[in-house]
């Protein structure tokens, strides 16, 4: 099934000026899905499963947050965290004229909606969270980044080297996941230092106390043996938030290369955070 697809753009007003954020939005109605990539990733990595949902009848939205994709990259710190993200999520429903979202994302993406989550419960419909990064992966997390962050900060000219050789290749010849992973080369070293400075050295996500506060239908996708995003953590979240429920990958990459399975859950948990009344509105009316 054909669904339209959007390009739009949104700008984000702080003392220092505006930035602009560009997403692309699929399908349309009143049944609205947030989809957040990963860090250092595009929005491109959602794409498969943003047309998934929207060809069953969900309006789906994937942003590149600030710092990455063609979404404007200020070389602050100050600029980035998972709180900053946050807000722009919320930001971007307001553009969008949307109340309430059903908010996916992956390993930083999660996080980021259960930040929103926690600070803007009114605006979620429901929380899609794949791979969250939680307590267990804080040491892995920083030996990945503490070395990226070094290079850009004593070794700019490699990442803009990268940058250099990696934007004149054609996406539209490679495979999908092949382009994805090009895309990821597509770094400028002071923004990336400065989103690494921020995201290292701000909050990682909300505490265990908050994250017992959701009243969000949640379903929890946890990775087995992927040491960034340990199944611990996506253990510890789906008992934490209440009636969260946890589905397992069969693989680290079971959702790219194999996506049937989990598209389909996905697709199913979607469309039942619209059919059923929000947990909110049912307090609200007892």
């Amino acid at each position: 099934m054909l669904v339209s697809e959007r390009v739009g753009q949104f700008f984000l007003h702080s003392e220092d000026g505006r930035d602009r954020v560009e997403y692309t939005e699929y399908g349309a109605g009143d049944s609205w899905v947030v989809l957040v990539h990963a860090p250092l990733l595009t929005r491109r990595m959602h794409e498969p499963l943003a047309r998934a949902l929207a060809a069953s009848g969900l309006h789906v939205v994937v942003p590149d947050l600030l710092g990455h994709g063609r979404s404007d990259r200020p070389a602050d710190p100050l600029a980035y965290s998972v709180e900053a993200f946050g807000e722009h999520v919320v930001a971007l429903l307001d553009h969008l004229g949307a109340p309430q979202a059903v908010l996916g994302g992956t390993s930083l993406g999660a996080n980021v909606a259960l930040e929103v989550a926690v600070s803007a419960p009114e605006r979620v419909r429901g929380l899609l969270v794949e791979a969250p990064v939680l307590d267990n992966a804080l040491e892995a997390g920083l030996l990945a980044a503490s070395p990226l962050l070094l290079t850009t900060r004593v070794l700019p000219f490699t990442l803009d080297a990268a940058r250099l050789l990696s934007r004149p290749v054609p996406r539209s010849l490679l495979p999908f996941w092949a382009g994805v992973a090009v895309d990821v080369l597509d770094q400028r070293s002071g923004p990336t230092a400065a989103l690494l400075h921020g995201l290292l050295f701000g909050r990682l996500a909300p505490r265990s106390r908050e994250r017992r506060q959701i009243a969000a239908p949640t379903l929890v996708v946890g990775h087995p043996r992927d040491p960034l995003h340990p199944t611990s953590d996506a253990d510890l979240l789906a008992s934490e938030v209440p009636g969260a429920e946890l589905v397992r990958a069969r693989g680290v990459l079971e959702w790219r290369l194999r996506p049937e399975r989990l598209t389909h859950a996905a697709i199913g948990f979607c469309q039942s955070s619209w059919r059923v009344p929000s947990r909110r509105r049912r307090a609200a009316g007892r």
